[in-house]
């Protein structure tokens, strides 16, 4: 009796030649992190022309930037749940149309309550990106680049974030504030499209979940063309699938504290990133510089965070992700309490910003790299959604706050030294997980090649 041939999924792919297919779907999830980048910090620089424009004072805008990041933590609480029980690409594909359409309609909002709703939508798109993406780009790398190139694709949503600033500081001054959401929206749009077209399905997944055998051949055999495959070759995956609610999962198996954890350097981290990626312009435009200038300094804090991953890879792939954030982190924590540093020149000020974007806004594809290795293929999407979720809760949070301390006349010296308080924090947390990573054998987390 012949005997049906049986193929190990995660072992085909972990040990895949780097071709096309890669580099197709790795360019199709960048361009969503780009873009999504793009349109969460879109508003931040058009902030100062837009409240002259109306006539209202730039702390108005606060509720706004807490609405966007609100529908950002719902899409990414409900969005990545769903894309661990209905696959990654349908979601991805439905989350970048809908921040699209939305975005294109906040070129035509009125007032400040059109602006609040329609923004908060946007975010329910944009939140099913990064964890989505995260997940599509980890389940196709070959072992040996998964941990860069899933950190990699993240610093797309700060370049995105950088581009933003240069788009808008071009765009506004000639064709006023409602030009950038025509651009933050017709791209995603086209990406859509694109999507439909030349994007697959997680392979990993569909073997988990037991799904189109059919389609995963026709896939792999494009993915690995030297792979043994036949009409009868039987997929499978050493991995585990359980079942109930992902959620409940994250909490099971000795990933309480960890998750927890993970949770607390997120919601620090973003309360920073987007505290300071939406107000750096205005409070610099407070302190004397013209638009176009405050502008540049937020859109350095972009640069230096698109720029530093590159080199927090090389020493993670030597040291690990705890060590090397740590560090991180308690640089972040000075560079941010010397922003607000009496008498700075606008030379030294914005490389303070830099160091800031490369230490917080630079961290964050480290951390979701890190959530990316720690959970299980069924639920990658859950536990990075939720992480960036809980932390998107520190993203509402940290632009109000900061919108109170400019309304409340504190001075810039005091509200970068608070702003430096959050930083200490996420350096203390990533401590406490590293006697817990060892405890639960994760040692890819802390040595991807130790």
């Amino acid at each position: 009796m012949k005997t049906t041939p049986v193929l190990e999924i995660a072992d085909a792919i972990d040990h895949s030649p780097i071709g096309g297919l890669h580099l197709r779907i790795f360019v199709l999830c960048a361009l969503c992190m780009i873009m999504d980048g793009f349109d969460v910090q879109a508003l931040g620089y058009v902030a100062p022309a837009l409240s002259r424009e109306w006539g209202i004072p730039p702390s108005q805008l606060g509720p706004v930037f807490g609405a966007g990041n609100l529908g950002v933590l719902i899409g990414q609480l409900t969005f990545t749940v769903l894309a661990d029980r209905i696959g990654r690409r349908p979601v991805l594909i439905a989350g970048t149309l809908l921040f699209a359409v939305a975005t294109l309609a906040t070129s035509r909002a009125a007032d400040i309550v059109d602006l609040l709703v329609i923004r908060m939508v946007a975010g329910i798109g944009m939140g099913s990106i990064i964890p989505n993406a995260t997940a599509l780009v980890g389940e196709f790398s070959p072992l040996r680049v998964r941990i860069p190139w899933m950190t990699w694709l993240s610093i797309g949503f700060t370049a995105g974030a950088a581009i933003g600033g240069f788009v808008a500081a071009a765009l506004i001054p000639v064709f006023g504030w409602r030009s950038v959401f025509y651009i933050g929206g017709a791209v995603p749009l086209l990406l859509a499209v694109a999507m439909v077209r030349w994007l697959p399905e997680s392979l990993r997944w569909l073997v988990l979940h037991g799904r189109r055998s059919e389609y995963v051949r026709r896939w792999l055999k494009r993915l690995h063309p030297a792979v043994p495959i036949d009409d009868h070759t039987r997929f499978v995956i050493k991995e585990e699938i359980k079942k109930g609610q992902p959620v409940a999962h994250l909490f099971r198996d000795h990933r309480a504290l960890p998750t927890v954890l993970l949770w607390v350097v997120n919601f620090m981290n973003l309360f920073n990133l987007f505290s300071l990626a939406n107000w750096l312009p205005t409070v610099a435009t407070r302190a004397g510089y013209s638009t176009s200038t405050a502008v540049l300094i937020g859109t350095t804090l972009q640069v230096g965070g698109t720029l530093s991953p590159f080199l927090l890879t090389h020493f993670i792939l030597r040291t690990g992700f705890v060590p090397v954030l740590t560090v991180t982190f308690l640089i972040a924590a000075l560079s941010v309490a010397l922003i607000g540093y009496p008498g700075l020149s606008l030379v030294m000020l914005l490389a303070v910003v830099f160091v800031a974007g490369a230490t917080i806004v630079g961290a964050q594809p480290s951390l979701n790299a890190l959530a990316g290795t720690f959970y299980p293929t069924y639920l990658r999407s859950t536990g990075v959604g939720w992480a960036l979720g809980i932390g998107r809760a520190g993203s509402i949070v940290g632009p109000v706050m900061a919108g109170q301390f400019l309304a409340r006349a504190w001075t810039t010296t005091d509200i970068f030294l608070a702003l430096a308080v959050p930083a200490v924090i996420s350096a203390g947390a990533m401590l406490a997980l590293r006697p817990l990573m060892r405890s639960l054998g994760a040692s890819r987390t802390m040595r991807p090649h130790g």
